[in-house]
């Protein structure tokens, strides 16, 4: 396959003068038209509206900025909502919204500062902000491929400046970061099914927690196939399934359990099958990814 060189600039996302006025721009669809580059091909997709909801949502994402606003002052270059909530994957109580703040600088005074800000938005049922400085973002993405590329082309500037826009993340850096979390979360995989095999709903739990992480996974599998991913999980697994002639079958039913939506009663016996086949064709994944290594 052709090596391709590395992942420009994804869709630079629309200022906004306030907070506000960033979050209801981010519940209207995008214009159709503008570019999104996900290893150098172009693309005139557009992503799902952002569901960021309900009033409550808006009050807490602008008391947020504007608590970070009087904490950092001019060391706050940006803060960038992505994951699920930025694709239109949003599923309530199983997703999060998972924030990114960059300042010019880090020191223990910077976060020590930041306590009651993060602390307030943690109550609200949050996970803790990821906090890097700009120049970390531009020379950690040898390091961070995959975490940065999901930032990339799931993602909305809430305030400041898209310092995500220009990372530049190469085809090798994937693919080995793919090979190993994959393996890594497959060993995990392993570890963890041992106490939840001991009931029915452990099993279920377990697979529907999981799915999430290897669908993320799998969208870096299909950007070093050469294929534009889709941007929700269960799109990513099922083309990641098409693409590799792998079964997809097993995948389906996790997320159909995962969402309340499964039409049959798993006992024992279905249920440590249907984990056996989910294992087996995450096994198929990574011997794809493996080979890629030498095409």
């Amino acid at each position: 396959m052709d090596r391709l060189p590395v992942i420009g600039a994804a869709r630079r996302a629309a200022g906004a003068a306030s907070v506000e006025a960033a979050i209801l721009a981010a519940e209207a669809p995008e214009e159709t038209g503008k570019l999104s580059f996900e290893f150098g091909v172009p693309s005139s997709r557009k992503l799902e509206p952002l569901q960021l909801g309900t009033d409550c949502m808006r009050h807490q994402f602008g008391a947020f900025i504007d608590d970070l606003k009087a904490t950092h002052r001019e060391n706050l270059v940006s803060v960038i909502l992505y994951g699920s909530a930025a694709a239109g994957d949003y599923v309530p109580d199983q997703s999060d919204y998972n924030i990114l703040i960059a300042l010019k600088r880090i020191g223990p005074v910077d976060l020590r500062n930041a306590h009651a800000s993060i602390r307030e938005w943690v109550k609200m049922g949050h996970p803790v902000p990821v906090y890097f400085t700009v120049s970390e973002l531009q020379n950690a993405a040898d390091v961070f491929p995959i975490e940065f590329h999901q930032m990339q082309i799931a993602r909305k500037v809430l305030y400041g400046k898209d310092v995500l826009a220009d990372l530049q993340i190469t085809y090798e850096f994937l693919r080995h970061q793919a090979e190993y979390e994959l393996r890594s979360k497959l060993i995990l995989l392993r570890q963890q099914y041992i106490p939840a095999s001991a009931s029915i709903e452990g099993l279920k739990r377990l697979m529907s927690d999981s799915i999430s992480s290897f669908a993320a996974l799998f969208r870096a599998v299909l950007q070093i196939s050469g294929i534009e991913a889709p941007p929700t999980k269960r799109e990513v697994v099922a083309m990641t399934a098409q693409n590799l002639k792998i079964d997809g079958a097993p995948f389906e039913k996790i997320f159909n359990i995962r969402e309340n939506n499964f039409d049959r009663t798993l006992d024992e016996t279905a249920a440590n099958q249907l984990f056996a086949e989910y294992m087996e064709q995450i096994e198929n994944v990574i011997d794809a990814v493996d080979a890629l290594k030498n095409s």
